[in-house]
């Protein structure tokens, strides 16, 4: 029996493609209603869990407000099933004028098309 196809490299560009858009409405809508995003950093092992779209996109919100011009370059991904990786540099400049410049993954698990867990990870440079 085939496991049926939940992600595609048309999602994942969909995906990718509102990221470096810094579209909020856009991003949010790819998530499930209770999608959860697990950032990189944050007061737990998880980094910070933001739980449902209104969280996500409050999230969002700020953090492009605090790094407009953040961009992420993909460099490969890779899906099956109801799960995908993508592995990026994202760049942009913060409000504080400190330049990003990071390598990190995004594991995925879907559900229905729509990003059900998004984890974050990266490397800091020290």
């Amino acid at each position: 029996m085939t496991e049926p196809v939940h992600v595609d490299e048309a999602l994942m560009k969909e995906i990718h493609d509102a990221f470096n858009a810094r579209d909020v409405a856009r991003i949010v809508a790819l998530f499930a209603e209770d999608g959860v995003f697990a950032t990189a950093r944050g007061p737990h092992a998880y980094g910070e869990r933001h739980v449902g779209r209104k969280a996500i996109a409050e999230f969002l919100a700020a953090r492009f407000r605090s790094i407009p011009d953040m961009a992420w370059q993909h460099e490969y991904r890779y899906f099956c099933g109801d799960r995908a990786v993508s592995y990026w540099t994202v760049t942009g400049k913060d409000a504080r004028g400190e330049t990003l410049e990071l390598k990190g993954c995004d594991l995925y698990t879907f559900e229905n098309r729509k990003i059900k867990y998004k984890d974050t990870f990266w490397k800091q440079r020290t």
